[in-house]
């Protein structure tokens, strides 16, 4: 059954923050907000999360995971970035963007799309997230918190844990956070594009 922590979406109890990153570093699958929606993570490395991820959504090895990361210097290391899609991507974050990009050699082979061999990344606005990534010190592997056969993610700290409390370790909760999934922008073709209009504007990549 899923521990359940509440946190105020402004100032997160720092004792609470500590817990669910230390349960992610023990291995926990934990479903939390961001300024797009609730996502689901685990730790970099995790194979059991991902599995456990693919399960929840029925997600197949075309998925693009993301890592969630907490600025552009963490993003670096993970993801090839040119001049111009630095300038780009820089201009847009923090925010609900999701950018698909070559991957680094140090991105788990597991991540990677298997022909393309890229992968997503994120820097998300939102303080609890962000906090988590602080205590974290790495990037929190994730995907939308998007069940199969529905149009819209879960957006509910108490419905998540009523739903998932026996397939997920761990549900923060901080209130609200949208039900818009982000914008995803994918540079890894060598021209930019548009693979999904969500919360982030599209206006500045067209």
């Amino acid at each position: 059954m899923a521990k359940y922590f509440d946190v105020h979406p402004e100032n997160p109890q720092r004792r609470t923050i500590t817990n669910v990153a230390e349960s992610i570093r023990s291995g926990a699958l934990v479903a939390y907000p961001t300024d797009s929606c609730y996502a689901l993570g685990c730790q970099l490395g995790s194979r059991d999360g991902i599995d456990r991820i693919r399960s929840i959504r029925n997600l197949d090895d075309r998925h693009h995971f993301t890592l969630v990361c907490q600025n552009f210097a963490q993003l670096g290391q993970f993801v090839q970035v040119d001049n111009d899609v630095f300038r780009a991507i820089k201009a847009a974050t923090p925010g609900s963007y999701t950018f698909i990009l070559p991957a680094t050699k140090e991105v788990p082979r597991q991540l990677l799309h298997p022909k393309k061999k890229t992968v997503g990344v994120r820097i998300p606005d939102h303080v609890v997230t962000q906090a988590l990534l602080t205590e974290l010190g790495e990037p929190l592997l994730s995907s939308t918190l998007l069940l199969p056969d529905e149009e819209e993610p879960l957006t509910q700290g108490w419905e998540i844990k009523e739903r998932l409390e026996h397939v997920v370790d761990v549900v923060l909760d901080s209130g609200d956070c949208g039900t818009e999934p982000t914008t995803v922008i994918d540079f890894s073709g060598g021209e930019l594009e548009v693979v999904r209009r969500g919360a982030g504007d599209v206006s500045r990549f067209e």
